[in-house]
């Protein structure tokens, strides 16, 4: 990984950030433990919250304090942004870190967190409207003249059978919230596109709180390559 030249970050605001004190992490399981891991060698404070089944997860049991949800799936729990929001003023939380998944790419969620004075340890509300959602991301990449792989969004009008060949067999049937390989169904021919759709529909709505899904074409032995920046308000990258 390349090395970052930080002679010029902008400080002139950070030294003035309110420091943060106690952190409530919306997640669980491992991605909770390793943010709370980090906040604890920070000397920040963590809160857990935790559904029926995780209350006595390491996650939970490792924190400084935790706050039941109330519910066992994760439509009824991480997923809740009221449930969610109401934790974290009644943790009395000055940060919010919403690991990857569940409410990470939630704008509203994020907006909700920032107008409620807490900080978002996040992307802004915009940045996840625009790029969170993968149809939006299309979309600003069609846009802006870069090349993206055929695909159709799947709306209760659609003909399946008709897009599905429009775009050409194999087909992807893809998540448009989240991310992770959850709500992904590669489809080699007609036979299995309904259920696949059906299915891919289901773990999207209980994994990410929202079942839109759409069709792409399918490449074999692709390769996922990207680059990671990291920025903060400030401009500093």
């Amino acid at each position: 990984m390349a090395n970052v030249n930080t002679a010029n970050v902008n400080t002139a605001n950070v030294n003035n950030l309110k420091p943060i004190t106690t952190l409530l992490v919306a997640n669980r399981g491992e991605i909770a433990r390793r943010i709370m891991r980090t906040a604890k060698e920070m000397g920040i404070s963590t809160v857990a919250i935790y559904a029926d089944g995780d209350a006595q997860a390491p996650f939970v049991t490792e924190a400084d304090s935790a706050i039941a949800l109330g519910g066992r799936t994760s439509a009824e729990t991480y997923l809740d942004v009221s449930k969610v929001l109401d934790a974290c003023k009644r943790s009395g939380a000055d940060a919010v870190h919403p690991g990857y998944g569940f409410l990470s790419e939630n704008a509203d969620f994020a907006r909700a967190i920032s107008d409620a004075g807490v900080s978002w340890i996040g992307p802004t509300p915009d940045v996840i409207s625009a790029m969170g959602d993968k149809l939006s991301a299309k979309k600003l990449m069609e846009a802006a003249d870069v090349p993206t792989l055929p695909a159709i969004q799947i709306t209760p009008e659609t003909d399946l059978v008709r897009a599905a060949n429009e775009i050409g067999y194999p087909v992807l049937v893809k998540a448009s919230a989240g991310g992770g390989g959850r709500g992904m169904r590669v489809v080699e021919k007609e036979a299995d596109l309904q259920d696949s759709v059906d299915s891919a529909k289901r773990e999207a709505g209980s994994s990410f709180g929202d079942d839109t899904v759409f069709l792409e074409k399918w490449l074999d032995s692709s390769r996922h390559v990207e680059i990671q920046i990291i920025g903060d308000k400030h401009g500093n990258l």
